[in-house]
């Protein structure tokens, strides 16, 4: 496995994003999960990504059972912000600094663990200022409980807030062939602060996989049935870009999911991947991606293919909670 930088921090090339193992994708199956996550650390994967809100707080649990006695393997990443009841139920964005530091501890006894290693602020709550939501997180450093932090879904200039109060090593953002906003709105940026970024989603929901034919595809329980991008006109439209991502994926010999993480990887040195699986065979194929070299040529024809903005419908149905 290829290491990557994000910041300071050296993790995987790939990461395995955990959410679907407890929520939003249908029905999961913990054995699978457990054995996914296993299989991923065997292969020489370091970087897991869960969150407090993914269950809710099921999946910490289920992340801190994969990871007992491989403690040292595995560089954990966990969020909070999205805070949410017991029951499922939604409370809102919370980041004020009791909270965070409730959260944290929170997070750190469901997992089992004495420390995160990478600790993002899930959304950014617009009625609290980031340098205080920041400053809660950095003094978890200063206690030894964090090692570095993240922010998910920030803009360039909350970034740039953020980091001028603590050294943020990590932005987690939605990018991939589908959604390519990222690349004039953060990466600038990014680039000059030294941050890394990882981008979640980085097959578009499991779009680009070309598995996904029909909404009717979809568990009664996966969140995709409700999302724009996945109903009517919206469904249609996006599967002719899949179509032909696909097309050049079998010229390469790859499949599309390979492809797809091939060029996320070519995107820049300081870019790790999370897709999340559930299942030890698409977490193989999914690893193989490393292997695939894109030329120059298979660059330029896939950003001729999936053009920023061709992408038909909004990332979610009420988008207010996002930083622009």
């Amino acid at each position: 496995m290829q290491t990557r930088k994000l910041g300071p921090l050296t993790v995987s090339a790939l990461g395995l994003g955990c959410m679907g193992m407890s929520e939003f994708y249908g029905e999961g199956d913990e054995q699978e999960s457990l054995g996914t996550i296993a299989a991923f650390l065997d292969a020489g994967g370091t970087l897991l990504d869960t969150a407090d809100m993914y269950g809710p707080f099921t999946n910490e649990e289920l992340v801190g059972r994969a990871i007992s006695g491989r403690r040292e393997e595995v560089v954990l990443a966990t969020k909070f912000g999205n805070e949410r009841r017991p029951d499922g139920s939604w409370v809102g964005i919370n980041g004020h600094p009791d909270y965070v530091r409730a959260a944290c501890d929170a997070s750190l006894q469901r997992l089992g663990v004495d420390h995160i290693d990478l600790y993002y602020q899930h959304r950014v709550d617009k009625n609290v200022p980031i340098e205080d939501t920041v400053g809660a997180m950095a003094g978890l450093v200063e206690a030894g409980k964090v090692r570095y932090l993240g922010l998910s879904e920030a803009s360039a200039e909350t970034v740039r807030r953020a980091h001028a109060v603590h050294p943020i090593a990590a932005l987690q953002t939605e990018y991939s062939l589908w959604e390519r906003e990222p690349e004039t709105k953060v990466f600038p940026v990014l680039a000059e602060l030294g941050i890394g970024f990882v981008p979640y989603s980085p097959l578009g929901r499991g779009f680009l996989t070309g598995q996904l034919r029909s909404p009717d595809d979809f568990d009664e329980k996966d969140f995709r049935r409700h999302s724009p991008r996945f109903q009517g006109e919206n469904f249609d439209r996006n599967l002719q870009l899949v179509d032909r991502v696909k097309e050049l994926a079998d010229e390469k010999g790859c499949t599309a999911a390979q492809m797809a993480l091939a060029w996320l990887l070519a995107q820049g040195e300081n870019i790790v991947p999370i897709p999340g699986t559930k299942k030890r065979s698409r977490l193989s194929e999914n690893l193989g991606a490393v292997d695939v070299d894109l030329t120059d040529a298979d660059l330029q024809r896939l950003d001729e293919l999936a053009p920023a903005g061709l992408t038909a419908g909004s990332r979610y149905p009420d988008m207010r909670t996002i930083d622009v």
